[in-house]
């Protein structure tokens, strides 16, 4: 699985000996990564409307992203476990930062202009939420006592006020989850799991009276009755379901589907996505793509069943189970099961912050497996 890229020969008296540099890449992993990043520029370019713009942008964070995640998977888990606390202390400078002097979009102030592009530090947040938390009790008996739960909540919570001043609440949930489920992970006792559960239910109404603007309520009501509101906020809904639907067994061919070539399905190469592909290439293009997420979900599950430390279990557990509720949750939201949250689907969705961010946690990933596999050789 893992090969010698570079081979240096060093001359000495007493002959030639050779030093080896090798790239530690999970080929696994990158190769799934591949299919999916192109399978998601042939959907963006038929969204677009055959617009080569989008394409090659899209290419262009794909790119940036497999570097990154080469480029991490060079480096040593432990180098992860240290730099945790400074890496996430920069995401929330970011955060921050975006409050002070972001760029405000359709009501929403979560990008910085960075002149070369822009970047969205929640998005961040989703890997160095889950990286900080892992490396905080990874250092602590397990399963975490109450004291060390409390401290996590609080790293988790600092992140998730900062997302909700944005506003964006879909992706301060989001957050939350990639932080609990490294809680989940490990092992947290059951009476602070059915404690949290009571919590949450009793905070629903302070969330939707409180929290909660007035398009998220609606959101949420457009759910229950999409029909209410055609023209309005059923409007979304009602067009991606139609074009899935549409799409039938097989679709109706690449850049042939009607609700995204004539502008009906909106943010057909954002958030919106998978109607496009279900419209063109059916229900048969669904199953391939949801075939190979589960490959990946499962490789990443694997390697973090095969670390040696706690912190390679934790982290890449947790980023596993954070894609498949990212993928999930983007699925029900286009399919009418879940309110609009605005959450891309991964890898496929056009996007810069968020396909890089996803690159760097699988560089993680790839990070936890390469010295899994150095110490199985080793013994």
């Amino acid at each position: 699985m893992y090969k010698s890229d570079f081979v240096r020969q060093l001359q000495t008296p007493g002959g030639t000996i050779q030093l080896r540099r090798s790239i530690k890449v999970d080929y696994t992993l990158a190769v799934i990564l591949l299919i999916l990043c192109g399978m998601g520029l042939l959907i963006i370019y038929s969204a677009t409307g055959q617009s080569v713009f989008y394409v090659r942008r899209q290419l262009t964070f794909i790119l940036a992203g497999f570097f990154i995640m080469i480029l991490f998977a060079q480096f040593p888990q432990r180098f992860w476990e240290r730099w945790a606390l400074i890496v996430y202390l920069i995401g929330v400078i970011a955060l921050i930062g975006v409050l002070q002097a972001g760029i405000e979009i359709n009501g929403a102030q979560r990008w910085l202009d960075l002149k070369f592009t822009r970047l969205q530090p929640s998005e961040l947040m989703k890997i160095c939420v889950p990286l900080m938390i892992s490396a905080y009790i990874a250092k602590r008996k397990i399963p975490p006592s109450l004291k060390h739960v409390s401290a996590a909540v609080i790293l988790i919570s600092v992140p998730v006020l900062l997302v909700l001043r944005q506003p964006d609440l879909g992706t301060a949930l989001l957050i939350s989850a990639t932080g609990f489920f490294v809680l989940f992970l490990a092992g947290i006792k059951r009476r602070y799991l059915i404690g949290a559960f009571i919590l949450a239910m009793a905070a629903l109404p302070s969330l939707w009276f409180f929290v909660m603007l007035d398009y998220q309520k609606q959101r949420v009501l457009t759910l229950l009755n999409p029909q209410h509101d055609k023209l309005g906020a059923g409007w979304n809904i009602i067009q991606s379901t139609t074009a899935i639907g549409s799409g039938g067994w097989s679709g109706k061919g690449w850049t042939q589907g009607t609700q995204s070539q004539l502008n009906f399905l909106p943010e057909s190469h954002t958030d919106f996505i998978i109607a496009v592909l279900a419209e063109e290439f059916g229900l048969i293009g669904v199953l391939i793509l949801c075939t190979l997420y589960t490959v990946l979900i499962a490789r990443c599950l694997y390697i973090g069943l095969n670390s040696l430390t706690m912190f390679g279990r934790l982290m890449a557990g947790s980023v596993a189970y954070t894609f498949f509720i990212f993928v999930i949750v983007n699925l029900c939201m286009v399919s009418g099961l879940l309110p609009v949250v605005g959450a891309p689907l991964p890898l496929i969705s056009y996007g810069g912050t968020a396909i890089v961010t996803l690159f760097a946690g699988f560089g993680i990933i790839m990070s936890i497996g390469n010295e899994s596999k150095k110490s199985r050789s080793v013994s």
